[in-house]
């Protein structure tokens, strides 16, 4: 979840009109939230309805989740190479299409198989949305302002968590229209961004490649080693609530659909507030914040574990993991802006993929431990994933703080 960087180097557009600027943050928002919250996270929201209409083992749901979370991985390494080689555009058209695809097979899904076909399509576009925006915003808004529309923009995703949750509070058991409805949207989404972006030429792709392989050099895969274990194991242990937490809620704690459905929105509505990691960064510093973060993350996953039947405790669990999470993100992000100034984008697109590949994984095995020990053993197991995390802090105190002011401003929570 979230999640991108404001790549350096880009060519910004002097004399572009405000409307323009404004109408773009709002599409791409848009986006963001369609991709992530919903067509992403969207299968965990309504994997109650799924799992009785499809007739789902927990290992079987585990495994369409992983599915869908290494989609996602296999999408962005594509948009990656696609970008450099095709320009920021062609990667928001993937994003759409494959957005699109997945949801209108999964809203038609008459079978298991044809459902996690389609989820795990769906899931592969966030990968490809994140990377498209970051270069249209980047392009387009200008460079005093370029920092707080990034925000922006990522702060989508807890939108479409919200909006997903609220649209279930208001039809429980009709999860078809609404990916019938993502399916439309994201190709509308993607419209209005290609048409209020002004697009990099080729000329500025290329010293944009150019200005992101500086700082590379020898020793710069071994202080990655650090924060892709982090990343890793806080993807290991965030999957079981984005998977299985509404589930947990209803199964487990015998909750009712309509309270499930609004203490997601409350979980989406709190993740919109993780785009405040960047003033955590400066305030705490970039070690502190990592701690933090992981640390309340591990915290809503276990307490939501001990009492899923408390409905208080529970939408204070969810709201905390939201918020938490989303700015875990975000610290990423900074810590790949540490690590690699003049080489943000690339080095945050490589902690996100070893977070989303972290889910993946925890997909699976939260589902497998759940059918053997239970559910809320396994998400006590998660949240023990997020503490070891916790533990796991950036290795230099030195770049512990704020960025410099030499530097160009690289990344956003």
């Amino acid at each position: 979840m979230v999640k991108r960087t404001l790549q350096t180097g880009t060519a910004v557009g002097v004399g572009v009109a405000e409307r323009t600027p404004r109408g773009l943050v709002a599409a791409g928002a848009g986006l963001i939230a369609l991709t992530y919250g919903v067509v992403r996270f969207g299968y965990g929201l309504h994997l109650p309805q799924l799992a009785a209409e499809f007739s789902l083992s927990p290992q079987l749901a585990g495994g369409i989740a992983s599915g869908s979370f290494a989609a996602y991985c296999a999408t962005a390494l594509v948009a990656r190479g696609a970008g450099e080689r095709l320009g920021g555009r062609a990667v928001l058209w993937l994003a759409a299409a494959v957005a699109a695809a997945g949801a209108l097979v999964v809203a038609t899904a008459g079978s298991a198989a044809v459902l996690a076909t389609g989820v795990l399509v769906a899931g592969g576009a966030a990968g490809a949305a994140s990377p498209a925006l970051v270069v249209a915003v980047a392009a387009t808004v200008p460079q005093r302002a370029a920092a707080r529309a990034q925000a922006l923009v990522n702060g989508g995703t807890g939108l479409g968590v919200a909006v997903a949750g609220a649209a279930v509070l208001a039809w429980p058991s009709t999860w078809r229209p609404v990916w019938a409805s993502a399916a439309v949207a994201a190709l509308v989404l993607a419209a209005v961004v290609d048409r209020r972006a002004r697009w990099p030429d080729r000329a500025a792709r290329e010293r944009e490649a150019a200005g992101g392989g500086a700082g590379s050099g020898s020793g710069a895969g071994a202080e990655l080693v650090r924060p892709v274990l982090a990343a890793v194991l806080a993807g290991v242990g965030s999957a079981a609530v984005w998977t299985f937490g509404r589930d947990l809620l209803a199964g487990e704690g015998g909750l009712p659909e309509r309270t499930t459905a609004a203490l997601w929105v409350a979980l989406g509505a709190a993740a919109v507030l993780g785009g405040l990691s960047g003033d955590a960064v400066r305030v705490v510093g970039l070690r502190g914040a990592w701690a933090g973060t992981a640390a309340l993350s591990a915290a809503g996953t276990a307490v939501l574990a001990l009492a899923p039947g408390h409905v208080l405790l529970a939408g204070t669990a969810g709201a905390l993991f939201g918020g938490a999470y989303t700015a875990l993100s975000g610290v990423l992000i900074a810590w790949a802006a540490a690590l690699r100034p003049h080489a943000a984008g690339a080095t945050t697109a490589t902690l996100f993929v070893a977070l989303t590949a972290g889910q993946a994984v925890g997909a699976t095995t939260t589902g497998a431990l759940a059918a053997r020990t239970g559910a809320p053993a396994s998400f006590l197991l998660s949240a023990g994933l997020l503490l070891l995390a916790a533990a796991v802090l950036p290795r230099h105190p030195g770049r512990d703080g704020a960025p410099r002011r030499r530097r160009t401003p690289s990344a956003t929570a």
